[in-house]
């Protein structure tokens, strides 16, 4: 049974601790980057503490996201690579090379946990970064809300937020940056794409054909904007739902705290006006289970809700998150026992529920909401649409990213009296591309001894293509192994020898060129 107790993203500790570990690399986040750059790091000798925020590893791979988005399987080496053949073998693949790309979050789970503790990896769970400690342009320490302090020669910042990097003065940027910053055309406000859009015309206000009632909950008032315009919104966050459909397994949607079904009459409306499709996105894994995502007009994506997270508070994150929670089992609870939901679709969703045997900590549902995108790191060179075109081709490749140039929508508003979703993008890049070293390290003037695999310096469009769960283990891995040389030679992150660092990853079957 669902234990909403313990579906929380943050609390504060009610105990503190005075512990204090000295350590070559620390990396700061549990994601599937922070687990392979650790793995990477202790076999090139490297001792490792990793700190993760939450009380799971792998973040968004062991968090539902079961389906892998990957655009080019050929493009994946390296540890990530073997994340996938332990798939492989766990699921008894036929697949020529014995990988496996979809898979349950429990599977997942397992697999971090076991290379964590077959390397004998310190992980340090419930670790909220607090305060970072410099000294000649070098981060010497972090501590933690707890009063753990973590002392290292070098750091990774495996965080979908950025948070380790911002709180070391490293630039960044959270929003949509205007076409005109980097010479774009699918950057910033972006209207026409087809998909994940309104097919039938929804009345947003209130009292239908009054706009003085008030707009509907989840519609903006903003302004539409122009095309290709820079502002401060970010793309949709949801959870990815594992759900199940085999009656043995499956758990009925509980009712969710502060539950209004008043929040989904947009949705009702849209179902109404002829056009069901929110539960159309039911990606197959293994044992009757389905990774739900976000498809259509109005689906599991809470578009507009997210845009304080990447700079919130940890307090106001709990209650975004809380949010996100309230609407996607809110929508699955509303779908099934709804009066406005036609009896054909209620029959329909209640064929799904929670696995009972997924997320067994938690009552059946992830503790991972999924940041798509947050702090994206500014540093001397940023990834963009024309690497994903492949007019520019960067030198010092760390990995290849090979998935579309991938936006959720921004934004929910009025045009004309009917409601539209603005910011939707997807769009082919020209095949595999390389991911620039440059790109996963801050500017020599800002830190010396940080690299960032995850929140890397990108814009929103290109960072879009790149935010894939097998390319943050790829350069997860990469960024452990420049950690390791900058350590060998008494270097900065700035300094590494490329030469000498392409080698070590073809050595170690990384992907470096397509």
């Amino acid at each position: 049974m669902l234990d909403f107790s313990k579906i929380k993203y943050y609390e504060p500790l009610a105990s503190s601790s005075d512990a204090a570990y000295k350590t070559d690399l620390c990396i700061y986040g549990g994601s599937s980057a922070g687990v392979a750059a650790a793995v990477q790091a202790i076999r090139m000798g490297l001792k490792v503490v990793l700190a993760e925020f939450g009380h799971k590893l792998g973040g968004l791979s062991s968090g539902g996201l079961g389906q892998t988005d990957i655009g080019n399987k050929a493009a994946i080496g390296g540890i990530s690579r073997e994340f996938y053949q332990a798939m492989g073998r766990h699921y008894g693949s036929l697949e020529g090379d014995g990988t496996q790309w979809n898979f349950e979050p429990h599977v997942a789970d397992r697999i971090f946990q076991e290379w964590v503790e077959q390397d004998g990896i310190t992980v340090l769970y419930g670790q909220r970064l607090s305060t970072v400690r410099k000294s000649q342009g070098k981060i010497k320490s972090i501590v933690m809300e707890s009063g753990v302090q973590i002392e290292a020669d070098m750091f990774i910042d495996a965080t979908y937020e950025g948070d380790l990097l911002a709180a070391a003065g490293v630039s960044y940027h959270v929003g949509r940056e205007a076409n005109s910053v980097y010479k774009e055309t699918l950057n910033g406000v972006h209207f026409g794409h087809p998909n994940h859009n309104f097919k039938a015309w929804v009345d947003p206000f209130v009292i239908p054909g009054k706009p003085d009632s008030g707009l509907l909950h989840g519609v903006s008032d903003a302004a539409p904007g122009y095309q290709g315009q820079g502002d401060h919104c970010v793309q949709a966050y949801n959870f990815r739902i594992c759900l199940t459909n085999d009656p043995s397994n499956r758990m009925p949607f509980p009712e969710p705290p502060n539950y209004d079904p008043e929040i989904f009459t947009l949705l009702a409306r849209y179902i109404d006006a002829g056009v069901w499709d929110s539960l159309q996105l039911h990606s197959s894994m293994p044992k009757s289970k389905t990774d739900l995502n976000n498809f259509g007009g109005v689906s599991t994506d809470y578009i507009g809700m997210n845009y304080e997270w990447a700079e919130g508070s940890y307090s106001r994150r709990e209650q975004i998150f809380q949010d996100h929670l309230t609407y996607n089992l809110g929508m699955l609870y509303f779908l099934c026992n709804d009066n406005r939901v036609p009896e054909a679709i209620r029959q329909e969703a209640r064929k799904w529920g929670l696995p009972a045997d997924e997320y067994t900590n938690f009552g059946g549902w992830s503790p991972q909401l999924y940041i798509r995108e947050a702090r994206r790191m500014i540093s001397d060179l940023v990834m963009t649409e024309d690497d994903c075109r492949g007019y520019r081709k960067v030198s010092d490749s760390v990995g290849l990213a090979a998935y579309q140039m991938d936006s959720h929508n921004c934004r929910r508003i009025v045009i004309d009296g009917r409601c539209i979703n603005e910011g939707n993008v997807e769009v082919r890049p020209s095949g595999p591309y390389p991911i620039s070293y440059r790109s996963i390290i801050p500017k020599g003037e800002e830190c010396l001894n940080l690299l960032v695999p995850v929140c890397l310096s990108s814009s929103h469009i290109a960072y879009g293509s790149i935010r894939m769960e097998p390319v943050f283990m790829t350069l997860g891995q990469s960024a452990a192994t420049a950690a390791a040389l900058a350590i060998q030679h008494g270097t900065s992150v700035q300094d590494v020898d490329y030469a000498e660092l392409r080698n070590r990853l073809l050595e170690d079957r990384q992907v470096l060129e397509s």
